[in-house]
């Protein structure tokens, strides 16, 4: 099948690193449906950057932390991919949807952690789970992780916490999906400026410098930065990677 057929789910798709990595899967000749919480807007805008640049697009709304609405949200996405691109299978999931959380261990609450465990964790573990039917053999996974789940910040306790479950998931997806020829990777970003967190790398000039100070390149990261490595992983000059942590983070914390 060529690279023009093929097809990426990427959540978290309208803004900031989910926004690069669709645009430049669509680069490689990759179509790709992505989904949005609540910036439909922002979404269209992406999906017509990509019809564009000559390859499909569409968008559907997804609460990646709505575990009992994966059902519905299957069938949309099984009606979208007869209708607008004629087959009924997918070749890449993106897990990239996420929300940030701040917060020392003794303040966390119970609230704030079930709902960073729903939408890191348990949304991508079941996401995932209900698209394997879907996922052509061939195929790839690739889960965002962060550079916090290998240096310690304080106030990313929970976030973290989730972020190495997703690492030591995406070992045993690889494990398990390899018959299939599926390969399962993970990306974890550095610290970066986007609007993520409410923008706090971007806007906060201490943490701006912090980060930069701690990082081998001397900046902080951009989405530019780590939308190539997730659509270097969905080509064929990656065939021979899986169940593999990348972390695209300038040289933080080493």
């Amino acid at each position: 099948m060529e690279s023009k057929n093929k097809i990426a789910l990427v959540t978290g798709g309208s803004r900031g690193l989910g926004k690069d990595m669709a645009l430049r899967l669509a680069e490689k000749g990759i179509n790709v449906i992505l989904t949005y919480n609540s910036k439909a807007d922002e979404a269209e805008k992406v999906v017509s950057q990509i019809q564009q640049s000559g390859q499909k697009a569409a968008t559907l709304q997804l609460n990646t932390g709505d575990i009992k609405g994966f059902g519905a949200f299957i069938e949309k996405l099984n009606g979208v991919l007869k209708d607008q691109f004629g087959t009924d299978h997918l070749d890449f999931i993106i897990n990239n949807a996420g929300t940030g959380h701040h917060a020392p261990i003794a303040e966390t609450t119970e609230e704030a952690f079930d709902d960073l465990l729903n939408i890191h964790f348990k949304g991508v573990y079941f996401l995932t789970q209900k698209l394997l039917p879907i996922l052509n053999n061939g195929g790839g996974i690739v889960n965002i992780s962060s550079g916090l789940a290998r240096f310690a910040m304080p106030g990313a306790s929970a976030y973290a916490a989730m972020k190495g479950a997703i690492e030591v998931f995406t070992r045993y997806l690889a494990r398990e999906l390899g018959a299939k020829q599926i390969r399962a990777n993970v990306v974890a970003p550095g610290a970066i400026a986007t609007d993520f967190n409410g923008g706090a790398v971007r806007d906060n000039p201490q943490l701006n410098q912090m980060v930069s100070n701690n990082t081998a390149m001397g900046r902080p990261g951009v989405a530019e930065d780590i939308g190539g490595l997730v659509a270097f992983l969905c080509t064929d000059d990656a065939r021979w990677i899986t169940g593999q942590r990348i972390e695209a983070s300038g040289g933080m914390f080493i």
